[in-house]
């Protein structure tokens, strides 16, 4: 489905992020997987997909970071990015018990939130539309959250910054339609399991499992193929979306 593609995966060393990088190579996928400082895991990842992944260093923070990272993966391929997935996450645990209270949220620790998910996607998304412009059009996706419809643990800043992201998901479908370039979110709940939901206590993970209609909680290969799906031909006629994975806990 995607042999046409070079995806840029951003926080694609590990996790959520490594199981769209695969999936995105087992579909046919050129795979560029970003990392910031897990610079082992992302290396082992390139060498175990082969010869159409690469593994570029970037801060998505840092608008001169990504579109060096870009450049240097079009030139990498012979081809501009096509495929976009930003999912780097911030340094951050789900862990329910340790989180900030509202009555004692710095701000920091939302504009620290802001700066990985919005102001990261921001710069991915400007380095990157020239390319598929050129190229005649381009998927992007977006990794958000089921907790704005279901807040059932409030993590007060990653839900923040991942709402301000369904904005601009959307406000960039808007604009960039004409164009022939389609901007959605994947937003699923709890992941079993990767290192930000490693600190989550089994019990949680069982009574998720129990509310929702799959009777399992979603894994991040459920997750990537949705991915994957949005930034395939399969989904030419969606943008502006935002696709819930999460087994049917949340039905909006």
């Amino acid at each position: 489905m995607l042999n046409q593609q070079l995806v840029l995966i951003t926080g694609a060393s590990r996790g959520l992020g490594a199981a769209i990088a695969r999936a995105a190579h087992r579909e046919g996928a050129r795979v560029v997987i970003n990392y910031f400082q897990s610079a082992e895991a992302a290396q082992a990842l390139a060498r175990e997909l082969g010869e159409r992944a690469i593994a570029l260093q970037a801060d998505v923070r840092s608008a001169d970071q990504v579109q060096a990272m870009v450049r240097q993966a079009s030139d990498w391929a012979g081809r501009p990015v096509t495929g976009l997935v930003n999912n780097a996450l911030l340094n951050y645990r789900f862990n329910g018990d340790a989180r900030q209270r509202l009555d004692t949220l710095p701000w920091q620790d939302l504009q620290d939130q802001i700066d990985g998910a919005l102001r990261g996607s921001l710069h991915t998304l400007q380095a990157c539309r020239a390319g598929m412009q050129a190229a005649g059009g381009g998927a992007v996706v977006n990794i958000g959250t089921n907790l704005f419809q279901n807040p059932v643990v409030p993590y007060h800043d990653y839900t923040a910054a991942k709402g301000a992201l369904l904005a601009l998901t959307r406000t960039a479908a808007k604009e960039w339609g004409p164009q022939a370039i389609r901007v959605n979110m994947v937003s699923g709940g709890l992941l079993r399991s990767t290192d930000a939901s490693a600190a989550t206590p089994e019990a949680v993970f069982d009574l998720i499992a129990a509310q929702t209609p799959l009777q399992h909680v979603t894994t991040p290969e459920e997750m990537a193929d949705a991915v994957v799906m949005l930034l395939s031909p399969l989904a030419r006629g969606v943008t502006g979306q935002n696709l819930v994975v999460d087994g049917g806990l949340v039905m909006d």
